[in-house]
């Protein structure tokens, strides 16, 4: 009786032994660095499932509300080696906007971004200038209303480095915060909106590879 139940032991300890050679290496959950020089260069898409573009927008003096624009897309070229080479394209669909307060993002939507006749702002770069290893400006013309303006975007680098890039395949991962102005008088907002408004934006860019 010894025998076959010490057979049938090895047995098991054997095929336990086969199947944790076969069995995949654990997951490796990747988390972003400082060091953007653990990107590769290449062409970059906005993650549309990580991103936030809010308008801050004084209330006649009183506080600072905010506004969230739901729906966004993005294009980078970037070299780590070359930063001041670097093109990015960005979409923003008016019609997105949101507010806390009811029928206030129609409102806006309707009366100061018509967004009917106007169902995009757009920004495109001119130039990138890096300040140091995680800080630099984005300089380019942003579109509101069919009219364009200069814009500086003062831009923090959040993490970066292999990561999921939006999807279950491994990939690399820029993430950034950025803060612009914009005078409400150069899109004729009307006379409740006189103080600069502020465009910040939490996004990822991904590539693929």
């Amino acid at each position: 009786m010894k025998r076959p139940l010490l057979l049938c032991v090895a047995l098991l300890m054997g095929t336990t032994a086969a199947f944790a050679e076969d069995a995949p290496p654990p997951m490796v959950i990747p988390h972003g660095t400082k060091d953007i020089g653990k990107t590769v260069p290449g062409d970059y898409t906005l993650d549309v499932n990580h991103v936030g573009v809010l308008a801050r927008v004084s209330h006649l003096g009183f506080s600072m509300s905010l506004f969230r624009f739901e729906k966004a897309t993005a294009t980078l070229q970037w070299d780590p080696k070359a930063v001041g080479a670097s093109k990015l394209n960005a979409t923003v669909e008016t019609a997105s906007i949101t507010s806390n307060v009811p029928g206030f993002a129609a409102d806006i939507c309707e009366k100061y971004l018509l967004c009917k006749d106007f169902p995009q702002a757009t920004f495109v770069s001119t130039a990138f200038h890096q300040k140091d290893a995680t800080h630099g400006t984005v300089d380019g013309i942003f579109t509101l209303k069919g009219k364009s303006v200069k814009l500086s975007f003062a831009v923090s680098l959040v993490g970066a480095g292999p990561g999921f890039a939006g999807g279950p395949t491994m990939g690399h991962v820029i993430g950034i915060h950025a803060e612009g102005w914009i005078k409400p008088q150069d899109f004729s907002m009307g006379p409740f909106f006189t103080d600069p408004i502020e465009i910040v934006i939490d996004t990822e860019f991904d590539h693929p590879e």
